[in-house]
């Protein structure tokens, strides 16, 4: 199975994909689409649309989703068999508010001269 997740470096729903992709021992590619503009607009071509994750498997597009809706895909399509394994964090719920606070004070700012 070929998968590219098309995800933010530090987001609730990202990690939520992330984490389920651990919980399945599933190989992906983690694709950057806040450090990488190249990657964000590879991302909006595919999907048809701006909003993330982003969850291509086998040539199909799940367009802004969580990692339960991900790992439903998948149990639906038969690509992954139900385990009793769990996750270390939400797979289906975006950043705390205390989370977007310590990404902003670490964002650096942007000069445009």
């Amino acid at each position: 199975m070929k998968i590219k997740a098309y995800l933010k470096p530090h987001c609730g729903w990202s990690n939520g994909v992330r984490a389920i992709m651990r919980k399945h021992n599933l190989e992906f590619e983690d694709i950057d689409i806040i450090n990488v503009r190249a990657n964000y607009e590879e991302m909006v071509r595919k999907s048809g649309q701006p909003l993330s994750p982003c969850v291509e498997i086998d040539g199909v597009m799940l367009a802004d989703v969580s990692g339960e809706e991900v790992e439903n895909y998948m149990l639906a399509n038969e690509l992954v068999k139900p385990t009793a394994a769990t996750t270390d964090v939400v797979t289906n719920a975006g950043c705390s508010h205390e989370e977007h606070e310590q990404m902003q004070q670490q964002a650096k700012p942007v000069r445009f001269f």
